[in-house]
């Protein structure tokens, strides 16, 4: 199968490739010493607190989501999007505008902001499907609204949240752009360590030691993330009831919503007060601290996110009917195909370097080095968004075009590519957007002479001087205007049946 092929080739024989030679040291000493042990618990206790964090501020936004409607819902639901969509570096000099001595609490923060559309979103699609008349019942019967929630919904949505918090959970262990501007030199994580150890101290067996950490992690994840999953398919009978206007006690769920909202803008709105015309102007133009100019940056991300999307949605569209196809080792699979998700960008990037020069033409040298991996980044998100909506498509209709004897490729394009297409126009724009702000491999093998706007910010942040400030500034100013753009078009085609 290609895409098997495809992660065998660029991320299973790269990371075994550069854990391999990291296993030649003595990996013992790493995994038992005691500093290896503060990043653990480190990581796992930021990641923990980010994820109750987003779980607090999501559940109301997903109640506002799925049962309320009210003026003005397309633009909740857009800006609900923005943070998710945004690129790390962004999110992180967002809050150092905020909180300019990072800390423990500005990544918490930073990494619940990152996800709290997770929860709002995976949640929230389960809710809106919920069969109201459970709810009802316990009311009438004497239930408060509150004991009702309790006893009948929460119950209900317990696999969705489960789902979404192994998510958040992964999203928040791995998180390298944050950590890396928010937690300066004091504070690291695993994937900021495998960084460090990499590419300046070029401590491999180091590296290698706290690779297995993380995939071992990611792979427990995960692992939890699709039993959960599986249960939230099966849970409940859906029947999707309309939303309505708030009665009584539920204008308090939408306030606490709407108040989220404005935390949420927050940070957007204080990292757009930092820009400067000074520093637009600087960005424009080449011969600064970067070689070329923002606008070359940004047409260098437009490029490589427009390839790495091209190729992660054939691989990811390949990918889900087979998933939707296979009875057996399906879970395998699927975790096989999101592995990429959790594994240090790093380790990959730098595997890379060490492995493709054995491939006809030393794609090392190539520009499609960094779509490659972008690609390897944006398959397995590709593949989350449209495996439901291909699994939801009842089987029967497919073997009905097959009988009248149509072939699988037109059974295909006429019955599922109907029936989800929107499914895959939001695949593509999600997949953009996540292309377009892709930091942690991107940063590690784009060249000087083409690095892309994520890139320019990480290098314009790490060195002294306000006019540096003031173009990392304008540069996330852009991006972000990409990035909104994007997501404007995402609510515009989103299916009305299918839920990230």
């Amino acid at each position: 199968m290609l895409p098997l092929g495809f992660l065998t080739l660029f991320f299973a024989w790269p990371v075994i490739a550069i854990i391999g030679l990291g296993l030649r040291g003595n990996v013992l000493d790493t995994l038992f010493g005691a500093d290896t042990w503060k990043l653990v618990g480190f990581t796992v206790g930021q990641a923990a607190a980010a994820t109750v964090v987003a779980l607090l501020a999501g559940m109301p936004l997903a109640y506002l989501l799925a049962r309320i409607k009210l003026p003005g819902m397309a633009v909740v639901r857009a800006v609900v999007l923005v943070p998710f969509v945004l690129p790390t570096v962004v999110v992180g000099l967002a809050f150092r505008s905020l909180i300019p001595d990072g800390g423990v609490l500005a990544i918490v923060l930073a990494n619940a902001f990152f996800n709290v559309a997770v929860f709002a979103r995976t949640v929230g699609g389960m809710w809106a499907g919920l069969d109201r008349r459970a709810e009802d019942a316990a009311r009438a019967l004497g239930a408060t609204r509150l004991r009702a929630f309790t006893s009948v919904t929460l119950p209900a949505l317990a696999p969705a949240i489960g789902s979404a918090a192994a998510v958040v959970f992964l999203f928040c262990s791995t998180s390298f752009g944050v950590v890396l501007i928010l937690g300066a030199a004091e504070f690291r994580t695993l994937e900021t360590e495998i960084y460090l150890r990499t590419v300046q101290l070029f401590d491999l067996p180091g590296a290698a030691a706290l690779s297995l950490l993380q995939l071992a992690a990611v792979i427990a994840a995960l692992t939890v993330g699709a039993v959960l999953r599986r249960r939230r398919e099966q849970a409940v009978k859906r029947r999707r009831p309309e939303p309505r206007r708030p009665e009584d006690g539920e204008w308090v769920v939408v306030a606490l919503a709407y108040g989220v909202i404005a935390l949420l803008l927050t940070p957007i709105v204080s990292l757009l007060g930092q820009a400067s015309w000074a520093g637009i102007q600087a960005l424009a133009s080449s011969g600064t601290i970067l070689e070329v100019s923002g606008v070359d940056a940004a047409m260098n991300s437009l490029r490589t996110a427009t390839d790495a999307t091209l190729l992660a949605l054939v691989l990811g569209v390949l990918s889900s009917i087979a998933l939707t196809r296979l009875r057996r080792t399906v879970e395998v699979l699927d975790i096989a195909m999101m592995l990429p998700l959790g594994v240090s960008a790093v380790t990959v990037g730098f595997g890379y370097l060490i492995t493709l020069d054995a491939l006809p033409g030393d794609l090392r040298t190539s520009p499609l080095l960094v779509p490659l991996a972008q690609a390897i980044v944006v398959t397995p998100l590709v593949i989350r968004i449209l495996l439901p909506v291909l699994r939801s498509v009842d089987d029967r209709l497919r073997q009905a075009a097959g009988t009248l004897g149509a072939s699988p490729v037109r059974v295909w394009m006429e019955v599922d590519v109907p029936l989800a297409g929107r499914a895959f126009v939001t695949a593509a724009a999600f997949g953009y957007v996540v292309a377009l702000g892709e930091f942690g491999a991107t940063s590690f093998l784009a060249r000087p002479d083409a690095p892309t706007l994520p890139v320019a910010i990480g290098a314009l942040i790490s060195r002294p001087g306000e006019l540096n400030n003031q173009m990392a500034y304008a540069a996330c100013t852009l991006l972000m205007a990409v990035t909104v753009a994007v997501v404007v078009l995402i609510e515009r085609f989103q299916t009305s049946v299918g839920e990230f």
